[in-house]
């Protein structure tokens, strides 16, 4: 980690230093999605008009596929100031801000829409502000819909029952793994890049992921089955150091977060749209997708706010869930 580390931070030095003739500031966005997934397309054109409207003066140079490293590792990065905005899930800031754990916990909303008016809410913006002041990262945004969590296996899953001693690919954060085993499966947090090899060589039985981002890896090329437990809206939002953020002119600040959170709300309407289209073509790949009773699931994994120390948190969103 540490040698990745000092990759990263040179990466960026050579890329600040070699832009700086052109630009005052240089911002680099990180995803671990390939070039052609929603989001990505959706940060292209958030560069183009951030570095439009800032005259040049703030250069955005777009790192896909986890090119500066794995989510975690980056947070680091920007922990150290640097000037870097990576797209993840809430749950990878649980370890910072307990509460933003919440965003990323089962059976949270009914909907994806239904995110919305949790991040308007005064509840959020706090921890927002907290998150910032313990930990130097501060959470622009959250609203860059990838998907709804699905069950990629190789059997097919109907029930709790059926994920016993399937070993299951998840995101490396607290919340996600007690996530997957209260549904029954034995939880494998791995690096996403690493995921398809993984299933192709029987590390792993399965993994749990949205369809846009499945689709991006060819993960239907390696397994069979796909079940629509729907246990997580998978929201992510972009995190940058806040040191760094704060340095900015204000007129930049303006237009970073206004583009950078119109790019969510485009990316998550390219992503909605795009979901039948990755499903058909998933199904004549010869993956079979099934439905289920959501209720056992529900219940399953029930004990995971309890878990996570997150009732508190979910009873001061009550108001705001819809639910």
């Amino acid at each position: 980690m540490q040698l990745m580390s000092r990759i990263t931070l040179s990466a960026i030095a050579m890329l600040t230093a070699s832009t700086a003739f052109a630009a005052d500031y240089t911002l680099a966005l990180s995803t671990s999605q390939p070039l052609t997934d929603p989001l990505v397309i959706a940060m292209q054109g958030a560069k183009e008009k951030i570095e439009e409207r800032t005259d040049g003066q703030l250069e955005v140079v777009i790192y896909p596929s986890s090119q500066l490293g794995e989510d975690n590792d980056v947070l680091e990065q920007i922990r150290g100031g640097a000037p870097i905005a990576v797209l993840v899930d809430a749950g990878r800031l649980a370890p910072f801000q307990k509460e933003l754990g919440i965003l990323s916990a089962p059976y949270l909303v009914d909907d994806y829409t239904g995110y919305a008016e949790i991040t308007a809410s005064p509840v959020y913006d706090g921890w927002v502000d907290e998150l910032a002041e313990a930990s130097g990262l501060r959470l622009m945004n959250y609203n860059w819909f990838q998907g709804t969590r699905q069950m990629f296996t190789q059997k097919e899953i109907t029930s709790p029952a059926d994920l016993s001693g399937v070993r299951v690919r998840t995101i490396d954060a607290p919340g996600w793994i007690a996530t997957i085993n209260a549904m029954g499966a034995t939880a494998a947090p791995m690096a996403w890049s690493e995921v398809y090899s993984a299933m192709q060589l029987g590390a792993i039985d399965g993994a749990e992921a949205q369809l846009t981002g499945a689709y991006g890896i060819k993960l239907h090329e390696v397994s069979t089955n796909v079940a629509f437990t729907n246990h997580i809206q998978l929201f992510t939002g972009l995190v940058t150091s806040d040191s760094w953020f704060q340095s900015l002119p204000e007129d930049i600040r303006t237009v970073l977060d206004e583009e950078l959170a119109a790019a969510g709300d485009a990316a998550t309407e390219a992503t909605v749209a795009k979901l039948e289209e990755v499903q058909a073509e998933m199904e004549a790949a010869g993956v079979t997708f099934n439905e289920v009773d959501m209720a056992p699931f529900r219940e399953a994994t029930a004990g995971v706010y309890d878990e996570l120390g997150l009732a508190e948190a979910r009873a001061e969103l009550q108001p705001y869930l819809g639910n």
